[in-house]
């Protein structure tokens, strides 16, 4: 069975590249390639690929961006693969946050890539553990006290936060809490607009520091 893989790249060397790998190994087929992140938004939906690997950086966004976004936009979403040139606890924590299955460096060897995408289209992760926890932790801060605008979240609100912290997509959390949609949109506004954020990935970090705090008062 051939998997069909989308590639994200501003450089065009480096798809030619990663195309050469993939189609080499025989049951991997490159269904699209796009040099930018407003590129990848239109042509992934359009290509609906079963794993897209995708650069953390990009020349107008990010990798980690359109990982996000069109894990929202299609059902089934693809698996992501972020490929980057070195190690970054931000990107790290993004790509999580964004439901990435695998975060991975340049410097991989062509039969490990190809390893990677197999494994992610089966619906594996290569998200190590003890990386993840460090970078969680990390982003946690040391005291990981309870802020008051917490409490002023509905339990809904709430919930879908912690969703949202388990990288979560609008669409995913709606079939979770048996809602809509477009419901879900709502809170996850309401949720920013109370705590005074901006970001999804700020709100998941926020997330993270209140659950800390509520697994330790509950034992």
């Amino acid at each position: 069975m051939t998997i069909s893989v989308f590639l994200l790249d501003d450089h065009e060397l480096v798809r030619q590249g990663l195309r050469t790998v993939l189609e080499n190994a025989g049951d991997l087929e490159v269904v699209g390639e796009a040099g930018s992140a407003a590129e990848a938004l239109v042509r992934i939906p359009a290509a609906k690929p079963q794993v897209a690997i995708l650069d953390v950086r990009l020349p107008d966004g990010d990798g980690v961006t359109v990982c996000r976004e069109i894990r929202s936009l299609l059902d089934p979403p693809p698996a992501c693969l972020m490929l980057t040139s070195y190690s970054d606890d931000e990107a790290l924590f993004g790509a999580i946050m964004a439901g990435a299955a695998g975060y991975l460096l340049k410097q991989i060897s062509g039969m490990d890539l190809v390893a990677a995408v197999r494994t992610v289209s089966d619906g594996g992760s290569l998200l190590d553990a003890k990386v993840t926890a460090t970078v969680m932790s990390r982003l946690r801060g040391e005291t990981g006290a309870t802020d008051p605008r917490y409490a002023s979240l509905s339990p809904q609100e709430q919930r879908v936060l912690a969703l949202i912290a388990d990288g979560l997509t609008n669409r995913e959390i709606a079939r979770r809490l048996y809602l809509a949609e477009k419901t879900v949109k709502n809170y996850v506004s309401a949720v920013l607009h109370k705590l005074g954020l901006t970001r999804r990935t700020e709100a998941a970090v926020y997330a993270e520091r209140n659950r800390l705090k509520g697994s330790s008062t509950s034992e």
